[in-house]
């Protein structure tokens, strides 16, 4: 791996695409201690120390530590994640969206220009709801965040969250359209990543008063090092189903006639089921959370069971995980399709017939795998929250973190690898890092 990565010094396209990709995540790690006018930090940074553990944990971390500072990107990249969500969702039950996304570039354009619309859309008012329910709150001590509430803090707030979140997209897109990786996947992988130095001492530090001791520390260390282990295999995991391909006479030429296979990944949606899951559930219960909810009892109980680590939440997450899995497998692979291609170019699985069975056959393999990447996912983003919820681990770095971690990488190492492989480079491994074997 080492010599793999000496040698992208010497392709200068993917050492620009790099240095782009880096410098415009260093620009939104910047952008994240930019912090919102008319905050007391103080106030607001005992406020979430002492709601550590809590919802404002989960969303602190995948905004990047932006929400503890109440900065311009507080919001962070999930208004954008929860409007794609929405124009997918849109797109099963509206033909004009359906139509869209048949229609190649032009079609994709519109697409995201909706996607773009749709979150500014949430980031009003997602930013309302923050900047209402912030004046309302106080530090342990008494102290109030807002230093002057009212109408024109509102007013500010809502335009100062709208611009960071629709900055943070357009760095996105950059990322993906001028650097490496994809642009979203890597803003939250920085955001996560940036959590880690800062957990690692705290878990030193407790270690050296004694809270926690060396032996029980190790288990959670190697259990990290099987988790990671788990991930990568299965992430490179596939189903290959046989294909032949019949022999062509065209002209005096024959084509055809050779053996393939169709690969089928066992988690074929990636990181994007944790990524929605969370998304979904925080949009709600955040807007809940910065309530007044002492004198509703129902509320309350509404916020305790959206809390990470109930039981209720756990059950919710597991279930939304599974759907996402499904429902972005669905959008992105189309058995029939695949089917109908495949007959067309004379190719067929053998012992099925080609056509409407051939994509039954299909279909029914890659509900099968779906099934168990859905299994993996929930177990690796759910087990560890068990661990640091309910055993009180103090490293907060869980299932879902890791799995967003190692499976952006994984993708963006497979990015870097193809650039220098076009350019008949070695890979950062022998065998590549993200074939199958």
């Amino acid at each position: 791996m080492i010599g793999g990565f000496q040698n992208i010094p010497k392709i200068p396209e993917l050492k620009k695409r790099i240095l782009f990709t880096l410098l415009l995540l260093a620009v939104y790690r910047l952008g994240c201690h930019i912090p919102t006018p008319g905050i007391d930090s103080v106030a607001l940074s005992a406020f979430f120390n002492a709601k550590q553990g809590t919802l404002f944990g989960l969303f602190d971390m995948f905004s990047g530590g932006a929400l503890k500072r109440m900065s311009v990107m507080a919001l962070g990249i999930m208004p954008y994640i929860s409007a794609s969500i929405i124009i997918e969702l849109l797109a099963v039950v509206i033909p004009y969206l359906e139509k869209l996304k048949k229609e190649g570039e032009q079609g994709r354009k519109k697409i995201t220009q909706y996607t773009r619309y749709g979150t500014v859309l949430l980031s009003i008012i997602q930013g309302f709801g923050i900047a209402v329910g912030i004046e309302q709150m106080a530090s342990p001590g008494g102290a109030m965040i807002v230093i002057s509430g009212g109408w024109g803090f509102r007013f500010l707030t809502v335009i100062t969250l709208t611009a960071g979140t629709s900055f943070l997209m357009w760095l996105g897109e950059q990322i993906t359209e001028r650097g490496i990786g994809n642009g979203i996947s890597l803003i939250i992988f920085a955001g996560i990543v940036a959590g880690l130095p800062v957990a690692v001492v705290n878990t030193f530090r407790l270690m050296g008063t004694g809270d926690i001791t060396p032996f029980f520390m190790a288990l959670v260390v190697v259990l990290m090092i099987v988790v990671i282990a788990v991930i990568v295999f299965v992430e490179k995991g596939q189903r290959k189903i046989p294909v032949q391909y019949a022999k062509r006479v065209v002209g005096r030429r024959i084509y055809g006639g050779q053996s393939t296979h169709l690969p089928l990944k066992v988690n074929t949606a990636g990181v994007i089921p944790p990524i929605f899951a969370s998304s979904i559930i925080m949009f709600p219960a955040t807007i809940v959370n910065f309530l007044n909810v002492k004198e509703i009892p129902w509320v309350q109980y509404l916020v305790d069971f959206l809390n990470p680590g109930h039981i209720v939440y756990n059950l919710i997450y597991v279930i939304f995980i599974i759907f996402f899995c499904f429902f972005y497998t669905a959008v992105h692979f189309n058995p029939v399709e695949v089917a109908d291609n495949m007959k067309r170019q004379g190719g067929f699985i053998p012992g099925i017939r080609p056509g409407k069975n051939t994509a039954e056959f299909i279909d029914r393999v890659l509900t099968r795998i779906t099934f168990s990447g859905a299994i993996y996912v929930s177990a690796i983003c759910v087990l560890p929250q068990v661990l640091i919820y309910r055993m009180n681990v103090p490293f907060y770095f869980g299932g879902t973190a890791l799995l967003i971690v190692v499976g952006v990488a994984m993708e963006t190492a497979n990015q870097i690898e193809s650039h220098m492989l076009t350019r008949h480079y070695e890979g950062l491994m022998k065998k590549g890092f993200g074939r199958a074997k």
